[in-house]
């Protein structure tokens, strides 16, 4: 069952979006719009029936189309329509999009070897950097909270958006790799008690992954893996 709702607080449960098959491949997928695969499906429609017990006032998705067939049988188990924003994108990573790190390394060297230093201020050519991302994910935060105050809405999205919330509500630097686990499908609760305040969250439950328990392991990019090592 759901925990207790505090009334003057708005909740979220945020979703990644399911699989795709550039998940799979480790592509940066950014703000291309790739469509589930087959275990992607498989896994939004697991989430739909491990959702059918909450309940949700609203139902937004990013507008691209892996987050909103994600959202597509949550939607049809809680009976809301699926409204989409385009605030709820992932990082937009320029012309590395499409890309694999390999790739990366060889067609932009020199972007590759600054990405990994991993500076907030940094963006890929044409891209946003992780201070812009993450201005306009708790924007997007704070729209929401202060559109359902003391509501709960469940929010359909990406990893890059997760990981900025994750780093906003433990205080930690937008520099540096990924530090959380961010399961594709898996389900995160968070709590803003002031929508004034979007960059105060509470994490009440984060990366469960129960529903999806049997199926089989998720592709994992692990930014760690680039660092050098001294």
């Amino acid at each position: 069952m759901p925990p207790p709702h505090d009334s003057s607080a708005t909740e979220l449960i945020l979703i990644r979006h399911g699989e795709t098959d550039w998940n799979r491949e480790l592509r940066f997928q950014g703000h291309i719009d790739v469509p589930l695969n087959d275990m992607g499906h498989e896994q939004a429609r697991r989430l739909g029936l491990r959702l059918a017990g909450e309940t949700v006032q609203r139902l937004i998705s990013s507008d691209l189309l892996r987050a909103q067939q994600t959202a597509a049988p949550a939607a049809q188990q809680l009976k809301l329509d699926v409204v989409t924003t385009v605030t709820l994108r992932e990082q937009h990573f320029g012309v590395v999009e499409g890309l694999r790190a390999d790739e990366i390394q060889l067609q932009h060297p020199r972007a590759w070897e600054e990405w990994l230093q991993f500076r907030e201020d940094h963006a890929m050519p044409e891209g946003e950097s992780p201070r812009d991302f993450h201005a306009r994910i708790v924007a997007a935060m704070g729209t929401i909270a202060t559109a359902h105050a003391g509501g709960r809405v469940l929010v359909v999205t990406h990893g890059g958006v997760l990981d900025m919330v994750w780093r906003t509500a433990q205080g930690l630097s937008l520099s540096g790799p990924r530090q959380s686990e961010i399961p594709n499908a898996g389900f995160n609760r968070i709590r803003i008690a002031d929508a004034a305040t979007p960059s105060r969250i509470d994490i009440i439950d984060w990366a469960d992954t129960r529903h999806l328990d049997d199926l089989p392991a998720q592709p994992t990019y692990d930014q760690t893996r680039h660092l050098k090592k001294d």
